[in-house]
């Protein structure tokens, strides 16, 4: 029995490009669990279904969508400018900001509030991107756009 091991040298141009292939196919295939893919591009793909039930389960102790409890209501949240509702106390910080809410200002928000508007009253984060992004869904659902 014998054993032919005979090897081709390999030009460099060819191996560069294998490299680069590779490369590319690695990123490609990890960029979706990258922490660099916000929930901003998740939440076209939130479940506004889920995303009632996580309000329900994490937002409801403070806000409701059509009062005032010791959050704003938030039903018509998203196109509205922060700090806007005549009824509702804001922090100062709110009533100054001026954002508009959209899907990438509730992800920043929903992230880290003290982040994006410093010296705000809010004390809850969602780390979770999922959740985020079905929450914003559902809160975008509400506001009918």
């Amino acid at each position: 029995m014998t054993i032919n091991l005979s090897f081709r040298a390999i030009a460099p141009e060819r191996c560069l490009g294998l490299a680069l292939a590779v490369f590319v196919l690695g990123i490609t295939a990890l960029l979706p669990y990258s922490s660099a893919v916000s929930a901003v591009g998740q939440a076209g793909n939130g479940d506004p279904k889920r995303g009632q039930e996580l309000f329900q389960r994490r937002c409801t102790s403070c806000h409701n969508l059509d009062t005032e409890k010791e959050g704003p209501r938030l039903r018509g949240v998203f196109g509205r400018k922060s700090g806007s509702i005549a009824s509702f106390n804001y922090s100062e910080a709110l009533k100054t900001a001026n954002k508009t809410w959209d899907a990438d200002s509730l992800d920043k928000w929903l992230t880290d509030t003290d982040k994006f508007i410093p010296d705000n009253d809010m004390n809850l984060s969602l780390r979770k991107a999922d959740e985020r992004a079905d929450i914003i869904a559902y809160l975008k659902q509400l506001s009918n756009q």
